[in-house]
């Protein structure tokens, strides 16, 4: 079965507000499946201003993720679909993007969101979906990035917004930001310190996006139309090695 929060199609649109961007706006959705952290950096980001973009959807593979009643507050519109009510992942998939591109944004963000999503589903949005992952891509890509670094022996650890493509958080990188990670880290104190490092780098990165400044051609990714050699530095205690 599948459950959704909201009116027509699956959709929870606040009274008064409406998935249409402004002119010059860039229309983003935002995929998440957990508490929505980096979720509510963009929804502050876009309040403060100066950042041209619309969050018009937040969707969500679990009805119950506190990042859903984020947006339900900040009046955007939000789509929670259940995976066990589909016969195959790619079904979900398919379903899940679909109903995303009948808002059609110009940018998906995964902030959080914990699916491998099928290659079919991904295809029609290459060079337009990102995802923020906790790690210096290529390190350590997957999950328990930060008891991995920290049994590694890694002196540094941090964050990387990419493009996403079927390789499992292995597109182009667009930037890092890099923490040290110090004697009698856990992996919950060096997730926590790393978490505002995050927040400002995916929000740095879609600001970037959405003027036009990076986008992705073929596999490389460009700033200002130059190719970059290394991902950029945004936030972090460090610059990423080279």
């Amino acid at each position: 079965m599948v459950t959704a929060t909201g009116s027509t199609e699956g959709m929870n649109c606040a009274q008064g507000t409406c998935a249409c961007a402004s002119a010059g706006t860039l229309r983003v959705a935002v995929l998440v499946s957990g508490r929505g952290s980096n979720l509510q950096a963009l929804i502050d980001a876009q309040r403060r201003g100066g950042m041209p973009i619309e969050l018009v959807l937040v969707a969500s593979d679990k009805a119950q993720a506190p990042a859903l009643r984020r947006a339900e507050r900040a009046g955007i519109a939000t789509l929670a679909l259940d995976p066990r009510g589909y016969t195959t992942r790619a079904a979900f998939d398919a379903d899940l993007f679909a109903r995303i591109g009948a808002l059609a944004p110009d940018l998906i963000v995964l902030a959080g969101f914990m699916r491998i999503i099928d290659p079919a589903a991904l295809a029609p949005w290459q060079g337009r979906i990102i995802n923020i992952h906790p790690s210096l891509l290529p390190k350590y890509p997957g999950l328990h990035t930060h008891a991995r670094a920290i049994a590694a022996g890694d002196p540094t650890h941090g964050a990387t917004v990419h493009y996403v493509t079927a390789q499992l958080d292995g597109g182009p990188a667009i930037a890092q930001a890099q923490i040290h990670i110090v004697p009698g880290d856990t992996p919950d104190t060096l997730a926590q310190r790393l978490l505002a490092h995050e927040h400002e780098l995916l929000v740095a990165c879609v600001d970037l996006i959405a003027r036009e400044r990076v986008r992705l051609d073929g596999t490389i990714v460009k700033l200002d139309g130059v190719a970059l050699r290394h991902p950029l530095c945004i936030g972090g205690d460090q610059s990423p090695a080279a």
